[in-house]
């Protein structure tokens, strides 16, 4: 298929940002942003700030579309492969929905899956039933290499969460920048801490980039229990 519509899996975070920058770069014509909001924990997308989603996507120019499924319980599983299918189903409801709606139908998929085959595998076979293409430009790249193209294209990366050894409350609200890579990488040689975070070891939220006309600006307090934390955020808007 080469007419129709791209859609790009989006959740504000620095990965599926980056897949849509990238696809906008190379003239793929994204024409929807789709959020999924879990309610609780999530085997396949990334929880927090989802809501911030709309901001945004109001800066980048591009129609989102917000997909509410009920809560997954995803902290009491007995099979994580079934787990993962399950939690897949509203969020391919919503592509087909898509798919009938866009001139064209849906050509491809953007995807910010870095190592994961847990997630892209499931990604790519909900591509392959939609017949779409998938764009996965950080797909088993070099994580720093990643990290340093993003701050070079002019990615302003905040870090909203954190969950592991070595990351202490401090890391909360920090811009990624290139010290806070250093020591990332430090972390990783001496923790295993992966560098994008790729483990859950920390989540992330845009708040400005190159695709984005104006930047997001954020009040919030941080939240901190024993070896993780959260930055619980209190007021969004665009400046």
């Amino acid at each position: 298929m080469t007419d129709g519509a791209w859609v790009s899996l989006f959740s504000g975070g620095k990965d599926s940002s980056w897949a849509l920058y990238r696809a906008l770069e190379r003239g793929h014509p994204v024409e929807r942003l789709v959020t999924v909001h879990p309610e609780g924990d999530s085997y396949m997308y990334h929880v927090p700030a989802t809501r911030l989603a709309g901001l945004a996507a109001e800066s980048i120019g591009i129609s989102l579309v917000e997909v509410e499924p009920d809560d997954f319980d995803a902290d009491d599983v007995a099979d994580s492969g079934a787990q993962g299918d399950a939690e897949l189903e509203p969020l391919e409801a919503a592509l087909r929905e898509l798919d009938a709606e866009l001139d064209g139908g849906i050509t491809g998929v953007t995807a910010g899956a870095v190592e994961s085959e847990y997630q892209t595998t499931r990604i790519e076979s909900m591509a392959d039933r939609l017949e779409a293409n998938v764009f996965a430009p950080l797909w088993q790249e070099n994580p720093r290499d990643l990290a340093d193209a993003m701050l070079d294209a002019g990615f302003e990366i905040r870090i909203i969460r954190v969950a592991a050894y070595g990351l202490d409350e401090s890391w909360l609200g920090r811009t990624l920048d290139a010290d806070a890579l250093d020591e990332l990488e430090a972390l990783n040689e001496e923790y295993g801490v992966h560098i994008l975070g790729e483990g859950g070891e920390f989540e992330t939220l845009v708040t400005d980039g190159p695709h984005m006309d104006r930047r997001i600006e954020l009040e919030y307090e941080t939240e901190w229990d024993g070896s993780r934390g959260t930055v619980q955020i209190e007021d969004a808007w665009l400046a």
